[in-house]
């Protein structure tokens, strides 16, 4: 069902259009990502005071892996051991880090009383698929073997992100349940890319066309993948798996005016249908994106406070 932004998602609309920014089609992938990376400054929120931020380097398939460790103020304790979320920012496999996510970072680190570690994964189409994936897996797979050492409950870890990164966690999930591990506590999907068919009617939608528009998804594809055959390999579109059951208990977002709508529904239908837990909240008023803007959009803090409050219930 086409969607209606709601007065304040208008609004915000409507500033980047009277703002004149350039579509990132039209961008080289290094222009993009400056483009992204200033929009921040005027859509994240203050970003609530920790305890600490630490830089840490991950080893992964072809060097180290830039990584944030937050520690909130209030932790979450049982033993000198926290609860802890592995996330994995969004922008297409192509835009973001971990600046642009910081400020999300400390919202859910600070709102969810646990540890939050974002990963810097190698971005296309400097390093094409399954690159992110690969970064991705050997993260989370360290992040659980050193746990202890970082003061998480192994038994609490959960993994989590945002469009590309909802993606990269849904594949993160479901390869941890095939390969032996680790065991994950959660899975938060926010606005997640889960099928790269791209033949939901939200991808052709013109009222969903918004920011994240339909020829953009197109260009992150694109970017992406190195062929159409990859499209059906699962570790790009998880919808792909054979099965979703077995998996650890979900927290979904989707929202209405995204194209990415369709497919973040069916998922967390058929995690729902596969027997997983799952938690699935709609955001009817919101476009693609909105997750970060908390500056700009109350809906975007909301939604920062309900993850938090969903790991805590873990």
């Amino acid at each position: 069902m086409p969607a209606k932004l709601d007065p304040d998602a208008a609004a915000v609309y409507q500033a980047f259009q009277d703002a004149g920014r350039p579509s990132y089609e039209t961008l080289s992938a290094s222009e993009a990502r400056a483009y992204y990376s200033a929009a921040r400054l005027v859509s994240n929120p203050e970003p609530p005071e920790l305890a600490s931020i630490q830089s840490i380097a991950i080893p992964g398939p072809v060097g180290d892996i830039p990584a944030r460790l937050y520690t909130p103020k209030t932790l979450r304790q049982d033993g000198g051991l926290a609860p802890a979320l592995v996330f994995l920012h969004g922008g297409g496999w192509v835009i973001g880090d971990l600046d642009t996510h910081d400020v999300v970072c400390r919202g859910i680190a600070n709102d969810g009383e646990l540890l939050v570690i974002s990963v810097d994964y190698r971005l296309a189409p400097e390093h094409k698929f399954p690159a992110a994936v690969d970064d991705a897996i050997a993260a989370t797979r360290w992040i659980a073997d050193h746990a202890k050492t970082l003061g998480i409950d192994p038994e609490q870890l959960s993994v989590g992100g945002d469009s590309a990164g909802g993606n990269l966690a849904a594949v993160v999930a479901l390869h941890a349940r095939d390969h032996g591990g680790p065991l994950l506590a959660g899975q938060v999907l926010i606005y997640p890319a889960t099928d790269f068919s791209m033949q939901h009617p939200s991808h052709s939608e013109p009222e969903t066309s918004v920011l994240l528009t339909h020829s953009v998804i197109r260009w992150f594809r694109d970017h992406y993948l190195n062929g159409a055959n990859d499209a059906d390999d699962w570790r790009a579109s998880p919808a792909r798996a054979e099965t979703l059951a077995g998996l650890p208990p979900a927290f979904v977002i989707t929202a209405g005016a995204d194209p990415l709508r369709d497919e973040g529904d069916e998922y967390a239908r058929r995690l729902a249908d596969a027997g997983v837990p799952v938690e699935h909240r709609t955001f009817p008023g919101q476009f693609h994106g909105f997750f970060t803007m908390g500056k700009l959009l109350p809906q975007a803090n909301t939604l920062v406070r309900q993850i938090g409050d969903w790991l805590k219930a873990l």
